[in-house]
């Protein structure tokens, strides 16, 4: 334990990493939350930074359901929740046979797929149209999204496919997405602890990094709140379009 707290890369690695994801959580282009995993496995490995990672997540949950009280779309959550929660099992099920880097390679493709599909919409039609609702995509990209969580906190892009084409205004879009990943983190706690993820090093660890998360909540929500539509969208594709090719690079540079 002692090392771990004592190391400098540590800090070097975490604390930036704990900011960009708390940035997320308050609304501030949820992509950002993709970097929190990667750039800790700098100092560790990706299953203890996942670790470690949770219960900050938690807690900046918390703080995101305080932030954005009262701003979400029920029927968005209602039509995507059951499927995460599958999803979350699967990954739960399937933990020794899918790697974190098999999670990261196929999420990325998929994410990059998703913007480039948003670029073409935008040059071809101008990008105005909301896309109609669908309860089988939204069932589909809700597993997808508890699942691809689960294995290594990157529920985003799968969240986003769906409910991004919806453009939802950005403040209830933001709302909905914290209250769908504040259940899904709260859940995985269960198996998380059934994998024997959390050891008094990780938790302490967790401890050691929790008072920069609700600063970083905070200023995430606070510049969310003040960005027009027009501003909002294009940045969040923009966020997950470099995420998406991080994402690719990352998993294939260890797959292959």
């Amino acid at each position: 334990m002692t090392a771990l707290l004592t190391d400098p890369w540590f800090y070097a690695a975490a604390v930036p990493a704990v900011i960009l994801v708390g940035l997320s959580k308050g609304g501030l282009g949820g992509a950002f939350g993709f970097a929190g995993v990667p750039l800790m496995a700098l100092a560790m490995s990706p299953v203890q930074a996942a670790a470690i990672l949770l219960p900050i997540l938690i807690l900046m949950d918390l703080v995101s359901l305080w932030s954005w009280r009262g701003v979400f779309d029920r029927d968005l959550l209602r039509s995507m929740m059951p499927g995460a929660l599958v999803g979350i099992g699967a990954g739960w099920l399937t933990a020794s046979l899918v790697t974190a880097d098999m999670v990261r390679l196929i999420v990325g493709a998929v994410a990059f797929v998703f913007v480039l599909r948003w670029i073409y919409q935008q040059l071809r039609h101008g990008g105005g149209h909301a896309a109609s609702r669908n309860p089988v995509l939204a069932a589909f990209w809700g597993t997808v999204a508890g699942f691809t969580s689960f294995v290594a906190h990157v529920g985003g892009p799968p969240f986003q496919v769906y409910a991004l084409p919806l453009r939802l205004d950005p403040k209830v879009l933001t709302g909905t997405a914290v209250i769908f990943f504040a259940i899904t983190n709260a859940i995985k706690l269960v198996p998380y602890f059934a994998l024997g993820q959390f050891d008094a090093t990780n938790l302490a660890a967790s401890a050691a990094l929790m008072p920069i998360a609700p600063l970083a909540t905070l200023a995430g929500a606070w510049l969310v709140r003040r960005m027009r539509p027009e501003v909002f969208y294009p940045f969040t594709y923009a966020t997950v379009a470099l995420i998406a090719v991080k994402l690719l690079w990352d998993g294939a540079a260890q797959l292959f």
